[in-house]
């Protein structure tokens, strides 16, 4: 690379620009062989770029409240159209900066759920029953959500760089579907995977006649800076996938400035296994755990990080099964040069509380990606009870804790003590002899996840209007928003509008006694219908 070439510019207010003073620039890393890919450098920017998107995006929020739903749509789709037109290069780069296999992760499964995403975003702008019109007529009040009047921070992790990304994936999609301005922070790990993106997303911009700051993005801010624009009153919410303390920093600046702000964050997935399923395919059980655990490195926020059965004969060839299978498991690749130590970390935190080292836990010495060990620890259920908080830390990589209770009564007891998690699963027999553990362990973990699941491992999201990504603290921030799923996820990102003794003509079209389109569903006194009030 030229020492002259500038870095990439960013997309502030329809059009790209250097940035006007970054306090710095990095570059990405191809995490398969921990080279730098340092042909092109990502400015590190300050104050003023953000200054302006945020002036941009509160212009453009003024001019898209006026939008109908079919325009916004006309964006999402011709979106999801020019990322298409564009695979080849989005495959190319995301693989080369995260080293997630081409074929079927990238090309096959990850960018074809964000171009669902997207189409399924933009058939919620069109029908806008997310909307939820309600009408009393008797006191003449009427309300219906509406976007919330300035940009939406998204801010996306670097496991998905396709379907959670900050300027493309759920969260983007459900902001904008919402009628609302985003303003996209790039993952550092795969900044020109990002940039494609956003090349893509400002020609359907263009084309769909979008104001110039609906979309914008930028690569990175420092720290204090970060915390400054989640604080910054023309900012209206904020969405971030990622690590705890990343979130809760954030939460803290949001919180103090009254600003929402939608988390998804640390969650260990625990995987309950009962006798008689132990009894009935304990083996298989084992080989779905592990395989659950190491897919994609255990880069995945609904990987099983815990697994708790109940001490009997069968548990001994569980344990032993699934400490075969870990140990003969290769290493995958970790998606930053940080990875390795963070896992490393972490595995030592959980055995500093009491687990016992089954199977790997070590940083490969010979490896030419980044990479850990699967790794496989145990721990009995009386030492989980007395330090759980410790023994649940998330280890965001190939590691799984097993948790061996002494009886029934014990592993409720373990349940009762699980902090808030996307999900939890059961595994039962399917004879019915687990029929009454199940009913009462069930009532225990519902509250105590968001999805919960039966007899299936959790990595699996589907992107489904039923699904909820989403769960109790410290999963999320709220438990009751989830981020994958249209139209429930546009919800976050909607303020309720409330409109009394307005008259007729200066009410939106779906609050009018005459419902201009003839379908809309609207909740009039106390009944859902289409009908003219």
């Amino acid at each position: 690379m030229n020492a002259n070439t500038p870095p990439h510019p960013i997309l502030v207010d329809g059009r790209w620009a250097q940035a006007s003073a970054p306090t710095g620039n990095f570059h990405a890393y191809d995490p398969s062989t921990k080279q730098a890919l340092a042909e092109r450098r990502y400015p590190v920017s300050g104050w003023s770029d953000l200054e302006a998107m945020l002036a941009a995006g509160k212009r453009a929020a003024a001019a898209m409240a006026r939008l109908p739903g079919a325009k916004l749509a006309e964006f999402l789709d011709g979106y999801a159209a020019a990322i298409e037109a564009r695979a080849d290069a989005l495959v190319a780069a995301a693989h080369q900066e995260t080293g997630l296999p081409v074929e079927p992760r990238l090309r096959n499964v990850e960018l074809p759920r964000a171009t669902g995403q997207l189409r399924q975003a933009a058939q919620a702008a069109r029908d806008g029953g997310w909307r939820r019109p309600t009408i009393d007529t008797k006191a003449n009040i009427r309300s219906q959500l509406g976007p919330l009047g300035g940009p939406v921070l998204v801010i996306g992790p670097n496991n998905f760089p396709f379907a959670f990304n900050g300027i493309a994936g759920g969260d983007f999609a459900a902001a904008i579907a919402a009628g609302n301005p985003v303003i996209a922070k790039a993952h550092p790990a795969h900044p020109r995977t990002s940039a494609l993106l956003a090349e893509a997303a400002h020609e359907a911009a263009e084309a769909a006649g979008l104001p110039a700051g609906a979309v914008q993005m930028f690569f990175h801010v420092e720290p204090e800076t970060g915390l400054r624009l989640v604080a910054d009153p023309a900012l209206a919410a904020v969405a971030f996938t990622g690590s705890r303390p990343g979130g809760m920093a954030l939460k803290a600046a949001a919180d103090r400035a009254g600003k929402p702000i939608y988390l998804e964050m640390s969650s260990v997935n625990p995987v309950f296994v009962l006798p008689g399923a132990l009894r009935e395919r304990g083996a298989a059980i084992a080989a779905e755990l592990q395989a659950s655990c190491a897919m994609g490195a255990g880069q995945f926020c609904t990987k099983p990080g815990i697994a708790v059965i109940a001490r009997d004969e069968h548990a001994d060839a569980f344990v032993a099964e699934l400490q075969k299978l870990t140990t003969a498991a290769a290493p995958g690749v970790l998606l930053t040069p940080q990875a390795p130590q963070a896992v490393a970390d972490a595995v030592t935190g959980l055995r500093d509380a009491g687990a016992e080292l089954l199977a790997g836990g070590e940083i490969p010495a010979d490896a030419t990606a980044h990479a850990f060990q699967p790794t496989l620890l145990q721990v009995s259920g009386e030492r989980f009870l007395a330090d759980p908080h410790a023994l649940q830390s998330e280890a965001f990589g190939p590691v799984c804790l097993v948790v061996v209770a002494d009886s029934p009564e014990q592993l409720q007891r373990i349940a009762q003590a699980m902090e808030g998690n996307l999900t939890g699963s059961i595994y039962s027999d399917t004879g019915g002899a687990d029929d009454a553990a199940h009913d009462a362990l069930e009532p225990i973990l519902r509250t105590r996840v968001g999805r919960l699941i039966n007899d299936k491992m959790p990595t699996g999201v589907a992107v489904s209007a039923a699904m909820n990504h989403g769960g109790p603290y410290p999963a999320t921030g709220h438990p009751g928003f989830t981020a994958v799923g249209m139209p429930a996820a546009l919800l976050r990102f909607a303020a309720l509008h409330s409109y009394d003794n307005v008259r007729p003509q200066r009410l939106p079209p779906a609050l009018q006694d005459r419902n201009p389109t003839g379908t809309l569903p609207r909740l009039v006194d106390g009944e859902w219908t289409t009908r003219d009030v």
